[in-house]
């Protein structure tokens, strides 16, 4: 039996728009990212200028409106753009993802002249931005948070420590909730700072299992001023943006999810299909071909899932129910597969000379980033039975 390269996922688009747009996409991985995936992550080295050259491509602003430099995409698309970037680098794939989340705000929230001001060079203008809701103190208990704002005539003074922050340090604004009034959800406020604001800084990134090209670290705002003008959305409001942004962020995170392990099967199939051992290919040894084949039937449900939860998305439907199924089922397999990829090369796949153990290493962080996977099932559950008895 012959190696067999991988082939590229077969997919449904809508448009033969969305077919050229993810064939560019493809054509960048090959060339500009995958090439040094493994090198770079190695080293810690996050990729400026990958996205610089996605901005320049239009690839940093596809969900969002074209008026001001989006890609006028569907969920749908994006999300399968997501899948392609994450399969050659999950800090790619991820820190777009990041990115996306980051304008949601503003674009969703702000004021006609906001978005004028300021989303083209969010979307398009070579900007990176960076989501600051969780807090040392609180992760998945995000409405108690502590970072605070306090009015000072037209200015907005931010003070406290965000944690766990894609981006954090090297970002050129950051979408920050902060809490301008009383305890709980709804005294929490959004406010767009620039990365260079005064009293704005950040520590050193912290020492991660994967994803080591991605910085992720705690932000200090020591008395960061911000205008008014900056404040996204009506005082109070922002827990509300924050989870509406959140739904859309798993999604994400669900696509980047299935990347990661196409990307391991991928690397499975062609290692089996050229390994000799007894005198033939240990892909023909059944035990071997039924894990390849359970991989490849998780990832394809996977894919249905966040492609059928990104449909109610653009078609104006609820979807946070399904997000959060599809955040949870991709990454569980995401999960497994990498896993079992390691578990197919043998030896070889405990090494850094094939790429699989990278992947497993990255794949345990998506079941943990934007709501871990317990918290996942809690919002399922209560969108079944209700919320949770006090």
């Amino acid at each position: 039996m012959p190696d067999r390269a991988p082939q590229p996922v077969d997919r449904q688009l809508p448009t033969e728009e969305s077919r050229d747009l993810v064939a560019l996409v493809r054509d960048i991985v090959q060339r500009e990212i995958a090439p040094h995936a493994a090198e770079q992550e190695d080293a810690g080295r996050f990729p400026r200028e990958v996205f610089s050259l996605l901005s320049e491509s239009g690839l940093l602003g596809l969900p969002y409106d074209s008026a001001f430099g989006g890609g006028d995409q569907p969920y749908e698309v994006y999300l399968q753009v997501l899948e392609e970037l994450a399969a050659g680098r999950l800090t790619v794939g991820l820190g777009v993802s990041v990115h996306s989340l980051s304008c949601h705000a503003m674009a969703g929230y702000g004021t006609k002249q906001q978005q004028a001001d300021h989303l083209p060079a969010m979307l398009g203008g070579g900007l990176l931005g960076a989501y600051c809701l969780s807090e040392p103190s609180s992760g998945s208990d995000a409405a108690s948070l502590r970072t605070k704002a306090v009015r000072d005539g037209d200015d907005w003074v931010i003070t406290g420590t965000k944690a766990w922050i894609t981006h954090g340090g090297i970002a050129d604004f950051y979408t920050v909730l902060a809490r301008t009034g009383g305890e709980g959800a709804r005294g929490i406020t959004a406010f767009l700072v620039p990365g260079d604001a005064e009293g704005l800084s950040a520590a050193a990134p912290e020492k991660k299992m994967g994803m080591k090209g991605s910085p992720t670290a705690q932000l200090h705002f020591d008395g960061v001023r911000v205008p008014d003008s900056r404040r996204i959305g009506e005082e109070g409001q922002g827990f509300a943006i924050a989870l509406s942004a959140l739904d859309s962020g798993r999604l994400g995170i669900a696509a980047c999810a299935i990347g990661v392990a196409q990307a391991a099967l991928d690397e499975a199939v062609a290692y089996a299909t050229g390994r000799q051992q007894f005198g033939r290919p240990i892909a023909d040894f059944q035990g071997l071909r039924f894990m390849l084949a359970d991989m490849a039937t998780q990832i394809e449900a996977g894919r249905a899932l966040y492609l059928s939860a990104a449909r109610l998305r653009d078609a104006g439907r609820p979807f946070s129910k399904e997000a959060a199924m599809a955040k949870l089922f991709c990454t569980d397999a995401a999960m497994k597969v990498t896993t079992d990829a390691v578990q197919v090369l043998g030896g070889y796949g405990y090494t850094a000379d094939f790429p699989v153990e990278r992947l497993m290493r990255e794949a345990k962080v998506l079941q943990i980033v934007e709501g871990t996977n317990q918290i996942q099932r809690m919002v399922v559950a209560r969108h079944l039975a209700g919320p949770e008895s006090r």
